[in-house]
């Protein structure tokens, strides 16, 4: 009896241990020593398949180290329709930020990159799909606001699967709410660089997402409005192999750029460095 408890406990450290020191890449299926991964800014080096990262890691692989002050960390969503499905909106919220220890899906923040000054919206996967509420609208229009302010650039990181259904039409009105804000700084001549990472679907790709000055995507990054599956029942033909990925996109004019994690910093330091110097 206490023979097999403790084998039990054996396997179930033995198994904790393996999952915190290998990783299996998706792409290729190689089996790699997880420090290994972290090294290359968790990009496989066996395929640079680029796994999804948490805003906290993003924005240390992008900004001037120790430039970030986040901002407006203190917004929290709340539920006006009292939503509830197989759990309580609540409940998800509460879930949700025990996971990743933040409010909202959004970080956002003062920056430098480059020693050009920066604002800068994060979104989390982690954090309920990355998707778009109340909350994450509201930083992402005070981000602009403070860079209409102070005469810089700003830039959004998407990761989301869309509009916060939860939310129904609040979440919607973001959309048409950050387009304006960014119109805005549009008029002012100040530049906004939008970075599509995998996955940036539904009511993202329908709005800010895609009204950058320049646009530019991860490797492989999932890209579109509405799946695969759904696009196709819808128009009852077969897809072109890969036709949301940001290869393809690109290829077709929809953005202007693929950038590797490990070249994405200086990228933005070379482009804000260019859009400065044309503004003065």
């Amino acid at each position: 009896m206490f023979g097999s408890i403790f084998g039990s406990m054996k396997t179930e450290a033995t198994k904790k241990e393996t999952q915190n020191q290998w990783i299996k890449c998706p792409k290729c299926t190689s089996l790699m020593y997880y420090k290994e991964v972290e090294a290359k800014q968790n990009v496989c080096p066996k395929c640079n398949h680029h796994f999804r990262i948490s805003a906290q890691k993003r924005i240390e692989s992008i900004v001037d180290e120790d430039s970030f002050v986040e901002m407006d960390d203190n917004l929290t969503p709340v539920d006006p329709l009292k939503f509830s499905d197989k759990k309580s909106y609540k409940k998800r919220l509460e879930e949700a930020k025990a996971k990743t220890g933040k409010t909202s899906s959004v970080m956002s923040g003062s920056c430098t990159i480059g020693g050009e000054p920066v604002e800068i919206a994060v979104f989390d996967f982690s954090f309920m799909g990355g998707s778009l509420g109340s909350v994450e609208g509201e930083k992402i229009v005070r981000g602009i606001t403070r860079a209409m302010e102070k005469g810089c650039g700003y830039i959004i990181v998407s990761a989301s699967g869309g509009a916060r259904m939860q939310e129904s039409t609040y979440s919607l009105l973001q959309m048409s709410k950050t387009s304006a804000a960014l119109n805005r700084l549009h008029q002012k001549g100040l530049p906004f660089v939008s970075i599509l990472t995998d996955p940036t679907m539904g009511g993202v790709s329908a709005s800010f997402a895609m009204l950058g000055d320049i646009i530019m995507a991860e490797p492989g990054a999932l890209i579109g409005f509405a799946g695969q599956r759904v696009i196709k029942q819808t128009v009852g033909v077969d897809l072109p192999e890969g036709f949301q990925r940001s290869e393809f996109l690109l290829d077709h004019g929809l953005i202007d750029m693929i950038v590797d994690r490990g070249d994405m910093r200086q990228t933005l330091a070379d482009l804000f460095k260019l859009f400065n110097k044309k503004a003065s």
